[in-house]
């Protein structure tokens, strides 16, 4: 039941909410990002989703356009936005349009869809998220194959407890990971 109802109704009136409270940053942020960037401050990239559909994910850029290593495109603006997540605000339009939740995996790249194997496809069985258990629980510091076993995990386990413990782990630090045994009851 809260998988199907209860997880959509929160996502929604909270992205809303969000959107609303934010709205002065979020323009804020438009506008410097227009200056800094001298353009389009939003990517837009396409993402598989839910049951592998696709959608376009919407961000703050954080790059200049042009050639160049990602260290040399990367901004000062775009640090200060990736270092405090602020690059994930335009997120909350992706999930008030229910195309992604706030806790579930991440979404990769479309070009990974033939790369999954059967038991990594089902972390397409619930949306992607802005946040995860791969994501509190080392991130980038993991490898790919603990990351799909945290997210099938997630998706298996999907409950209101696990979204309020990954929700208080994403709130305090991103670095350390919750113990197994908070996520199993052992």
């Amino acid at each position: 039941m809260y998988q199907h109802f209860f997880k959509r109704l929160i996502d929604f009136f909270l992205s809303l909410i969000l959107i609303i409270i934010l709205s002065p940053l979020f323009l804020i942020l438009t506008l410097v990002g227009c200056i800094s960037l001298k353009g389009n401050p939003f990517f837009v990239q396409e993402r598989p989703g839910y049951h592998e559909k696709i959608f376009k994910l919407v961000k703050f850029r954080t790059m200049k356009n042009g050639v160049g290593t990602d260290e040399e495109r990367l901004t000062k603006y775009g640090q200060f936005l990736r270092k405090t997540s602020l690059d994930e605000l335009p997120e909350m339009v992706n999930i008030l349009l229910g195309q992604m939740a706030f806790i579930g995996p991440r979404p990769l790249l479309v070009k990974y869809l033939p790369r999954y194997n059967d038991e990594q496809r089902k972390r397409h069985n619930v949306k992607p998220g802005l946040t995860g258990l791969a994501q509190v629980n080392g991130r980038n510091a993991i490898s790919w194959e603990e990351k799909f076993k945290l997210d099938v995990y997630y998706v298996n386990n999907i409950s209101l407890f696990l979204d309020i413990k990954i929700l208080i782990k994403r709130s305090f630090t991103m670095t350390r990971p919750i113990p197994v045994c908070l996520l199993t009851g052992y």
